[in-house]
């Protein structure tokens, strides 16, 4: 155990708790204890939605401009802080520091971005059927937010559920993914320093099986905000049903990358080999399969593996770092699962397909960025989001066939296409079934955007002001006055 690992407490109602268990916080590099944090009870859950609930009126009666105010002082702190955030981010989630440092940044944008709602959340006055009458649409707070959040961006997925559910007038419970917790109680000191009132904002630490299934079932939230896997969100639907509390589910992808034979080649290659490998592979709209046509597919194959192998496994705080560990030994096993599988099938491995075998690698969760071919449509790693350094490759001979093998999938969060041809743009844009479609580029969201998923990647979304209506609701006034 290493003595030196921090002593956490997790926040509720304004103050720091401990509590009668800890579990411990991995850095999956090394596999060194980091971090202690509190298992947090069933009554601890519950004492975190009372607070909220506590809460809630007072903020929500502020005007915009005084809760957009806190947002950006929150977000000018977590800017000055941005350096010492970045390097324990990437310490309890094993991505390189170059891309920690991005996602601060992205995060920060999001306190910014949801501050300028101060004075732009917005009803409407419609004129009535009755004379000496008018309609107001009134938007309101839905109240209490609980905010289930994952461990592969666990700053900035928590920033993108805070700042919308706190400039709409509602208070949150943060639920960190057990894994990467400290980015979250970090973001919690600097909300109170930023002057957020006590009870407004809650993060509970400890598994899904007591505090998730506390927060889901209880009837005080109205609103749950989930990302993360589909078996944890069809139960978090299934459980909100009983209160009738409104849901935002955010459920992972099996994003195609199709590659046209009149894309630009170069491009092509280095941005599906960016979308495959960044963050490990673990990325909700990753490149997850890669479809080429047949005609360049030999370029593009071998041009896309020279590509893989000079990618860098390392120390995640080394900058010369492409890669970093997967998060931990579970998710490590499964990928290895995946490519044993996929070779028994009939796949076949070009580069990596194992864990390296360097000294400097005997401890951490690691895995060679891997490259299959030889791949059919109805195997497992062709249907089931693999979340790894992994990518199988598949050819096809045209549009038509690139847009049916796209869409064969209970997935739709994200897509990918390289072409040249705007009669193939207009055709994808119509007919691939997806949230986010990207063209000639790669992935990342913008926070003005909406990123949703279709089908099995979710309902609802984040982002943009189309994201910040799931944090409001409307009420209806039908006022008479003296004529």
């Amino acid at each position: 155990m290493n003595t030196m690992a921090t002593a956490y407490e997790m926040y509720v109602n304004g103050k720091w708790v401990k509590d009668r268990a800890s579990m411990p916080v991995y850095n999956p590099a090394t596999e060194e204890i980091i971090a202690h944090v509190p298992v947090a009870s069933a009554e601890d859950a519950q004492a975190a939605l009372d607070s909220a609930r506590r809460a809630q009126p007072g903020w929500s009666r502020l005007t915009g401009v005084e809760r957009g105010n806190i947002l950006r002082r929150w977000a000018d702190l977590v800017e000055a802080h941005r350096e010492r955030l970045a390097r324990l981010l990437s310490q309890e989630q094993g991505k390189p520091l170059a891309e920690a440092l991005a996602e601060i940044d992205f995060g920060t944008s999001w306190f910014r971005y949801y501050a300028e709602f101060d004075r732009r959340i917005e009803g409407d006055i419609l004129p009535a059927d009755k004379r000496d009458e008018q309609i107001w649409i009134v938007r309101a707070p839905v109240g209490v937010v609980v905010g289930i959040i994952p461990w592969n961006y666990p700053s900035a997925v928590a920033i993108r559920k805070i700042a919308p559910a706190l400039i709409a007038g509602n208070a949150i419970v943060l639920k960190p993914h057990e894994d990467t917790p400290l980015s979250a109680l970090e973001l919690a000191k600097l909300g109170a320093e930023a002057g957020v009132p006590p009870g407004l904002v809650n993060v509970v630490t400890g598994p899904g099986e007591t505090v998730g299934e506390t927060l889901v079932t209880s009837p005080i939230p109205r609103l749950i905000s989930f990302t993360g896997s589909v078996p944890t969100g069809k139960r978090i639907m299934r459980n909100a049903a009983e209160h009738v509390t409104m849901v935002s589910l955010e459920m992972g992808g099996k994003a195609p990358f199709i590659v046209m034979d009149d894309s630009d080649l170069d491009s092509a290659v280095q941005t599906a080999l960016f979308s495959r490998f960044l963050n490990c592979g673990q990325v909700c709209i990753c490149n997850e399969r890669t479809y080429v046509h047949k005609k360049i597919a030999g370029k593009f194959i071998e041009a896309f593996v020279d590509g893989a192998k000079k990618l860098k496994i390392g120390d995640p705080l080394d900058t010369a770092t492409s890669i970093g560990p997967k998060v931990n030994r579970e998710e490590l096993e499964k990928v290895e699962r995946y490519v044993e599988e996929a070779k028994q099938s009939g796949a076949r491995v070009l580069t990596g397909g194992t864990r390296p075998s360097q000294d400097r690698f005997r401890r951490g969760y690691w895995y060679e960025p891997t490259v299959l071919v030889n791949v059919q449509q109805n195997m497992r790693i062709m249907q089931e989001e693999v979340f790894g350094p992994v990518i199988p490759i598949m050819e096809f001979s045209d549009f038509d066939e690139a847009m049916r093998l796209a869409n064969d999938s209970r997935y739709g969060l994200a897509a990918y296409l390289f072409t040249r041809d705007m009669d193939r743009v207009m055709r994808a844009v119509r007919d691939l079934e997806c949230g986010e479609l990207y063209i000639n580029r790669g992935p990342g969201e913008s926070i003005h955007g909406y990123h949703t998923g279709w089908k099995q990647s979710g309902i609802g979304g984040d982002d943009g002001k189309y994201g910040l209506e799931h944090y409001l609701q409307r009420k209806t006034v039908y006022l008479r006055y003296q004529g």
